[in-house]
């Protein structure tokens, strides 16, 4: 108790009757002061993934960017920490953190965890060698071909309905742009705004061999998404939308996406 008392700023003299006093005193001031720290902070977790979610970019990246632009609209403030994608799921489901900072819905993860609206489109694109003169306008063309995939990434395309096509895992994007310069691989799926950075951070020199197919795939939508065990996170994610809603409406949401847009570049547009 006395531990308490120092922690929260306070001197006690107990003794006798004011025991009883003293014990209420402080048990009511750590109460209040988790109950302000819960209303005024959220403790967010996201992986690595330029241009969303990077220490080394401005802001710590487009999609912490504009989750902290929400989240002080709606009267919180953030913690953030960048980890690898098991663990901050893993964080996020233990109560540790609050909610994902940025998460692709998927209906199994539906039962985990709480989606916010979404805060941010993007849209999927696949490129192969220019050397390649196939023509591919639809999934089945894949057919027999070998394509470079993330781990654990929730593409959202049924790639198991293409005969014989065989995904290459790799931990890193520009582990599969490297495998398709080589030939390891003969197409690559991904993100169009992390295509577009890695290409001309990495392969600056050689974005002319790449191209991208002419088939249209899913456009993804990001969200804050919180732990369904954790009791009172529907209300922040409340706050959250309530929030979204109004950057949307004012102007503040657009401008933080075009800025990053133009930085950056798009591949597929």
């Amino acid at each position: 108790m006395l531990y308490w008392a120092r922690f929260l700023g306070v001197s006690l003299f107990v003794n006798g009757g004011n025991m009883l006093r003293a014990v209420i005193l402080v048990v009511s001031l750590v109460l209040s002061s988790s109950i302000v720290l819960a209303q005024e902070t959220v403790r967010l977790i996201g992986n690595v993934s330029p241009p969303y979610i990077d220490k080394q970019l401005p802001e710590q990246g487009l999609a912490l960017e504009l989750v902290n632009h929400v989240f002080k609209r709606a009267g919180y403030s953030t913690e953030i920490k960048i980890d690898t994608w098991p663990r901050a799921m893993e964080g996020v489901e233990l109560g540790i953190f609050d909610a994902l900072a940025s998460a692709w819905y998927t209906e199994e993860r539906a039962k985990t965890f709480l989606f916010s609206d979404p805060y941010l489109s993007s849209k999927l694109v696949l490129v192969k060698s220019r050397s390649d003169q196939g023509d591919y306008f639809e999934l089945a063309h894949l057919a027999g071909k070998r394509l470079g995939i993330r781990v654990d990434y929730a593409y959202g395309v049924d790639l198991d309905s293409v005969p014989n096509l065989k995904l290459v895992e790799e931990n890193h994007l520009i582990q599969n742009l490297l495998n398709l310069l080589n030939g390891s691989v003969d197409f690559v799926i991904g993100d169009q705004r992390t295509l577009a950075l890695q290409l001309h951070k990495y392969l600056d020199h050689q974005v002319h061999k790449f191209e991208v197919v002419d088939i249209n795939l899913p456009v993804r939508k990001r969200h804050v998404a919180a732990s369904r065990a954790i009791a009172g996170e529907d209300k922040m994610i409340a706050a959250f939308n309530a929030a979204l809603a109004e950057t949307l409406k004012d102007g503040s949401h657009a401008a933080i996406v075009q800025k990053w847009d133009k930085r950056y570049g798009l591949v597929g547009q």
